[in-house]
């Protein structure tokens, strides 16, 4: 599996010849209007929409947040064949989107993708931050991939597991995000991304979504001592990087 990261939540996934992404952010750094808040992008992704190359499928944890589906990400998914997403977002959006329910599957090539629970903040906020999704990706003589998308709960991470059993990789939405809308964390801490990764068995860990933003508290330097115990199985890419795992 290669996977390449833009910045933010965005990542070009490969593996067993299908090309994925994750929430797609191509917009330059500036005040992305959320109600009557805005949010703030720090820095641009490290290479365009242009420069992802075709893809089989976008993988969209949610559309209702632009630090997960900006202005480019926007027009970015009409060009790309099939984008699955929450029922929120196939309804808002429309095709390409399709929703994908939790614990339903659809094959992409060889690649299963899942859809799977994902709680973007603190027990009862739901109606607050809106629907969202995480993703398994499994197949025959492939990795098993987890794709956490923006969730704050461990209690979700063991679900999953329950479900799904180890996994080999794990690409944790981290950041600690906070915004003045919810009192509490919307992703996960690096703490809890370790305890995340010893929940799933994680063989290796990529983090992303921790950069880039202002609403995030925590960063690279809180990432890398957190999993300072972790060894080669954490995979802290920079900006454009590449790595197979």
């Amino acid at each position: 599996m290669e996977i390449r990261y833009a910045g933010g939540p965005t990542a070009v996934l490969e593996l067993g010849g299908v090309r994925l992404l994750t929430d797609p952010t191509f917009d330059g750094p500036g005040e992305h209007p959320i109600g009557d808040r805005a949010l703030t992008k720090t820095q641009g992704p490290a290479f365009e929409a242009d420069e992802a190359g075709p893809v089989d499928a976008v993988l969209l944890s949610h559309d209702q947040h632009p630090d997960n589906l900006d202005r480019a990400g926007r027009a970015y998914l009409s060009t790309v064949p099939l984008v699955l997403s929450t029922g929120s977002a196939a309804a808002r959006v429309g095709e390409p989107v399709r929703a994908l329910p939790n614990w339903t599957s659809v094959d992409v090539g060889p690649v299963r993708v899942t859809g799977v629970p994902a709680q973007h903040g603190p027990d009862g906020t739901e109606h607050l931050v809106g629907e969202v999704t995480g993703f398994v990706l499994s197949g025959e003589g492939l990795p098993t991939v987890y794709v956490s998308g923006d969730n704050a709960s461990l209690d979700v991470v063991r679900a999953v597991a329950e479900r799904v059993g180890q996994v080999d990789v794990a690409l944790l939405f981290m950041g600690g995000a906070r915004t003045p809308l919810v009192d509490g964390y919307l992703t996960l801490t690096s703490e809890d991304g370790v305890a995340a990764a010893r929940i799933l068995g994680a063989r290796h860990v990529v983090p992303l979504h921790f950069e880039h933003w202002a609403h995030f508290t925590q960063g690279r330097e809180s990432v890398m001592k957190a999993f300072a115990s972790f060894g080669d199985g954490l995979r802290l890419l920079a900006p454009g990087e590449r790595t197979e795992v």
